[in-house]
């Protein structure tokens, strides 16, 4: 990411030789990548910043946006949320997208009832 000479932000696509393009012109998918890269970077620098390390970001929710991806694209961040829970951090996801939940250890399904909805815990 950069700030180009009016303020605006730019990405630079690594992928395709440098490119630099405002970031209103990242699709969906690119977007939510760009969105998840800079909450895991701004969380790391948080506990840069505490300078004891005694400051950290120990939880991180995402909240949808899992839709947009291909099926590609979604391994790879499947595999990354894993990466984080691994580590020790604690990752909530709220998601439609069935093979990304198949994937989530723990998780809470909600399903519309009648009347009223239901919540279950599923252990994997």
């Amino acid at each position: 990411m950069a700030i180009d000479d009016k303020k605006q932000f730019e990405v630079i696509d690594h992928a395709n030789a440098d490119e630099r393009r405002l970031a209103r012109t990242l699709s969906g998918g690119e977007t939510f990548l760009a969105s998840l890269a800079l909450a895991l970077a701004l969380a790391e620098r948080v506990t840069e910043l505490s300078g004891s390390g005694r400051a950290s970001l120990d939880a991180i929710f995402l909240d949808e946006g899992f839709g947009t991806l291909d099926p590609d694209t979604l391994d790879v961040v499947a595999s990354a949320i894993e990466e984080l829970g691994a580590s020790g951090r604690m990752v909530g996801v709220v998601s439609h997208v069935r093979e990304l939940a198949d994937r989530v250890p723990v998780r809470f399904e909600v399903r519309r009832g009648i009347e009223s909805s239901t919540v279950e815990r599923v252990d994997v």
